[in-house]
Order: structure tokens, then sequence, then C-alpha cells
């Protein structure tokens, strides 16, 4: 594809708008190379009223669909998506720089599969309500409603499948919905737009809007808007769910983690170093779910180490994004690559940490890869993979959400001190451990303040797994069975039958 790409506007009415629904603009920059890859046209007050207006307006007929038809141009898009998985995930490579061995591989296709979820979900009648036999002239029965208008906030680590994530209960349920994508990584927003529409989605359904966080606080402060779904960093998820929850808006926030990866006295090495590294340095560290603070025990703390150094050296590999071996990007944008420096030199002259590997200096790009990469890959925003060892729980780099490739090691003495350690946070998203003791395992999980947990593997997410965030982390759950309650409103209804009304003054 040629470069700098088009430019991105709003879209509503199932249509591309033009310049009219923007005054100013902003640049799309690649990650790896710091250029320009396209201008973003930030959306007006008046356009957002319009792509508003224009789902308020799909909304009677899109929730009256019957949910079969719906899933069925649902189902459609998907195949859309698969259909044209490498065209998107090389559009996301370029937006985000991650390598396109994870894009093409994961990101649209999990996408793909959540939005194929819930369409078999909602046409296989996972949206019927329930009934109650109260006497024999007496029961009652719920219905499940949509909402009306929602707004959608993604997140720029993984768009379109954050996108997809939003998008397919809320449709899939009879909503309609005005998604904004992150102003860093906003290219998939119209594809997928364009992709709905191509399906059989109708005019309004699905919006796009553009712009930074006054756009986002406009969005969802906006009084059509029924519920917001917004995935970020927590002060942020704190003023939106703030504002929503004061006109009575249904929210769903995923927010930020610092959490906890325990390895077990009897885990085995290199299983355990393997998941401490998927827990860390996938997607370059910029993972909300991370396990960032990785407990090891105290006598195996020198074999772990040895171990994790040298498989960091040998199977990480930064270079040509598009270079099928390449498995290691750049951060997404200069400011946070700024703010993931600033806590690595934390890490190394305030909190004193041992510094294992890594830095503040760029990666070597792998000899192993099959490309060079290209000369402006100089000017990119890449930083090495990370590893401080020596931690305690009081270091800033310990407790912060840093969100890039920094791993903090962590030792213990006893697994109930590893427990306590781990849960002394307020932020509670995810956790995991190792061990070759499944019921040990169990009973460790069970104990763990989080609302995501994974047993001798880290981070996958599939369609049929509900996740969601404790504490600080979150509100309600996307995804699973559960995920579609998050975009319906209950009714219940009393019928009596008897053809008399039930009254204290009946005998009086």
């Amino acid at each position: 594809m040629s470069l700098p790409l088009p430019p991105r506007f709003a879209y509503f009415d199932g249509k591309l708008q033009s310049q009219n629904t923007s005054t100013s603009s902003f640049q799309s920059i690649n990650p790896a190379t710091a250029e320009p890859l396209a201008d973003i046209h930030t959306t007006t007050h008046a356009a957002i009223n319009s792509a508003i207006a224009s789902a308020q307006k799909a909304f009677p007929a899109w929730s009256a669909t019957p949910p079969i038809e719906r899933a069925r141009i649902l189902q459609k898009a998907a195949a859309l998506l698969r259909a044209r998985n490498d065209e998107l995930a090389k559009i996301e490579t370029l937006d985000t720089g991650k390598a396109y061995s994870e894009t093409s591989t994961v990101d649209v296709v999990t996408g793909a599969d959540v939005l194929e979820y819930f369409a078999n979900l909602v046409g296989g009648g996972g949206l019927n309500g329930e009934t109650a036999q109260l006497r024999p002239n007496a029961w009652v029965y719920t219905t499940k409603n949509a909402l009306g208008v929602c707004a959608g906030i993604g997140a720029w680590n993984y768009p379109i499948q954050i996108a997809l994530w939003k998008s397919a209960p809320c449709l899939a349920a009879g909503n309609t919905m005005v998604y904004k994508p992150s102003e860093f990584t906003p290219l998939h927003s119209t594809l997928l737009a364009e992709i709905y529409t191509e399906a059989g989605v109708p005019p309004g359904v699905f919006n796009v809007v553009h712009g930074g966080g006054d756009v986002g606080a406009y969005l969802t402060s906006h009084p059509t808007i029924a519920k917001v779904s917004f995935t970020g960093q927590v002060s942020t998820g704190q003023k939106v769910a703030g504002s929503a929850a004061g006109n009575m808006k249904y929210v769903t926030m995923e927010l930020g983690g610092k959490s906890a990866c325990i390895i077990l006295p009897d885990a085995d090495i290199d299983q355990a170093v393997d998941g401490a590294m998927m827990a860390n340095f996938f997607s370059t560290g910029q993972v909300c779910t991370n396990g960032t603070r990785v407990f090891i025990p105290s006598s195996m703390k020198s074999a772990f180490e040895q171990k994790l150094v040298e498989k960091v050296n040998t199977t990480i590999r930064a270079g040509d994004l598009f270079d099928p071996n390449t498995n290691f990007g750049p951060l997404v944008s200069k400011p946070h690559h700024e703010k993931v420096l600033s806590y690595i030199r934390h890490g190394i002259e305030q909190d004193k940490a041992t510094l294992l590997c890594g830095g503040v200096s760029s990666p070597s790009f792998s000899p192993t890869t099959t490309t060079t990469p290209p000369p402006a890959y100089k000017n990119g925003y890449w930083v090495s993979p990370t590893v401080f060892t020596n931690c305690t729980d009081s270091m800033r780099i310990v407790r912060d959400e840093i969100f890039g490739p920094v791993l903090s090691i962590l030792t213990y003495d006893t697994i109930d001190e590893a427990v306590t350690r781990a849960n002394a946070t307020p932020l509670g998203l995810a956790a995991g451990v190792f061990t070759r003791d499944l019921n040990l395992a169990h009973t460790v999980v069970a104990r763990l303040e989080a609302g995501i947990t994974w047993i001798n593997t880290w981070g996958e997410s599939p369609a049929e797994m509900s996740v969601g965030g404790w504490k600080m982390s979150g509100v309600g759950v996307e995804n699973g069975r559960k995920g579609i309650e998050a975009w319906v409103r209950n009714k219940s209804t009393l019928v009596e039958m008897a053809g008399e009304v039930p009254t204290v003054f009946a005998k009086l």
C-alpha cells in the first residue's frame, strides 16, 4: 500500500463524511519510523450531534429486527473481516507498531471470533428471558431490551480487536453505537465501519467520530447516550465513569492493571520463564493484563534469572515489522516512549533495582530476521526488553502500571506471603500461577484478587471467556455469555390470569 494513507473523516449515515465535519486535523504516526501515516480530521461537536442523531434514528428499526436476522448480518461482517485479514493486519502494524506476525494472527482474528460468537449467541436465543409461576393463575416473565444509542471509546493497543469487543455485543443486542477510536491508532475505524455497511448493517447503526479527550468527553456526556463502554487507563476511566454515573448511564470500564505472575516452587522452570516472557514482552509489553510483577521462590532466583536472560537474548527479535521472523516492535507513540523510558531510568537511578538486561538503549535488530529494517527505523519509538531484579514492593516500577516491556522480579519464601503481596495493590485486573500441582493452582488462584486469572498460561482471552477487572481495574465484563448482559436492560412483567385484581380491600 502507498503512503501516506487517505485522510480519515467521521463516518455516519452509512457513509464516510467529508471536510464539513471537521475544522482541524492531526496525524497518525508510524511508531516504527516516527513518520506520518494519514491526516485524521477531528470531528466537530455539531458533527458528533449528527452522528448521534443518525444512531438514534436507526435504533427503532435495528432493535426491532429479529435477532436471527441481526445475527446473519453480523456473521457476514465476521466473514468479511476474515477475508480481509491481511489487509487489516497491515494497517494495524503501521498504526500500532506491532509486528505483522502478531497482527495477522491475533488482532483481526480474535475480533472476528467475538463478532461471530455474539452473532451466534443472539441468533440462538441468547437474549431470551425467564418465566416463573407464582401461583396457578399468576406468573412472571422477563424480557431483555436494547439500551439505545451507546458510546464506545477504544484503546490504542488492540484497536480493531477492542472496537469489535465493544461493537459486536452492542449491535447483536439491538443497540446502535457511536465509536471513537484512540487518537493514536485510529486507522482501523473507518475500515470496520465500511465492512459493517457492506455486510448489511443499516446506516446509523455503527458510526465513527475522531479526536482526543475533548471529543470523548462530549460524546460520553451527551444526553442521548444510554451507555458508555471505555477501555483505557484508570485515571481517564474514573472521569468517564463519574460523568456517566451522574447521568445514570450504563457503563463498562476495562482499565489498567499491575498483575502478579506467581511461579510456585514446583513449577517447571522453562515453562515458568516462557510464561513470564509472554506476560511481559508480547505486544512490546503494551497489554493491560501483563504480569509485570513476577514472584519467584527465593531458592529459584538464580536459575530463573539465568534462563530468563538467555531466552530474552535469543528469542525476542526486533526488526522489520513485516518480516515473518520479527516478534517485537516499537512503543506506540512518542509520549508513551518517553513515559516508559522515564520509568526505566527511575528503576535504575531512584529505585536502585538491579538491571539484568535492557535499559534505556534501543534494541539491536535481530540478525535472524530475513530483511533489513528501513533506515527510518532509527527514528522510531523503540525500547529494549528490560528485566529488573532485587525488586521490592515499594519501588515505583513495581507499584505503577508502566505499560511497556519492563519485568520486575520479586522473591518470596512462602506461598501465603506471595499471595498477600500479590493482592497488595489497588488494581485487580489479572493474575496467574505456574505449577505442576493443579490442586494447589486452583487454591492459589481462588485467593487472588483479580477478575482474569490463568493457570500455566498467560494472556489468552477467547470470545467465550468473560473478562473484567476487580477493584480499580474496572466495572463489568466483556465477552462470554455475561458480556451480552452489559448491553441490555431487564423488564419484568407480572401476569394475573384469574380475572380479578388482588387487593387488601377485597374482604372489607
